[in-house]
């Protein structure tokens, strides 16, 4: 019997010992002497989110979204300025955004061409992932040039442009591999053209 009661007795005492810790206390505990320490820095408000909110905690106000509009028909690059009001974190924001909506060009017809090709990948969903990644930062650099990031089986590819001549294709080609895109090169095929 009284082994039993010992037991439960040190039971409790490290579950009170062990609730009295809050989750944000027990991440920026030292630990042993090779590994480092973690500092948490945060608003009271996150920090009674995380480690639970005590009895009568009112939840703060709720703020309105930053509002933001649909971009621009031209591909132009265009900044907006978040007011303090707006986002209270941060005095201003500056937020570029391009018209990476799909363009179809009206009235074309196929002829055969040349592509540059920036990215040739798998068939998994990061190498998707990175063929996107490769067509926005090239978008983002030149917003005229038609990108395609498609999957022609058995891999994820990017292409730029519709470029007639060769010559055309091999300046843009020099253009990706100054943006550090090495392993860009120019394919023949057919390219979309207007009458």
């Amino acid at each position: 019997m009284r082994r039993l009661v010992t037991i439960i007795t040190l039971c409790t005492g490290c579950l009170l010992a062990a609730s009295a810790q809050t989750f944000t206390q027990r991440i920026q505990q030292k630990g042993k002497s090779s590994e480092g320490t973690l500092t948490v820095n945060h608003d009271r408000s996150i920090d009674e989110l995380v480690n639970r909110q005590p009895e009568g905690w009112i939840p703060p106000k709720k703020e309105e979204p930053l509002k933001t509009t649909p971009p621009p028909a031209k591909s132009e690059a265009k900044t907006e300025t978040a007011t303090p009001e707006q986002h209270r974190d941060t005095v201003s924001i500056q937020v570029q955004q391009l018209d990476t909506r799909r363009k179809v060009m009206r009235g074309g017809y196929k002829v055969n061409g040349y592509r540059v090709q920036a990215f040739a990948g798998g068939n998994q969903r990061k190498d998707r992932q990175k063929a996107e990644q490769v067509g926005n930062t090239i978008k983002s650099m030149y917003p005229d040039e038609p990108i395609y990031v498609h999957f022609y089986s058995p891999r994820w590819i990017c292409r730029v442009g519709n470029y007639r001549t060769y010559e055309e294709a091999h300046e843009m080609l020099m253009n990706i591999r100054k943006l550090g895109i090495s392993g860009a090169s120019i394919v023949k095929g057919k390219i979309t053209v207007s009458y």
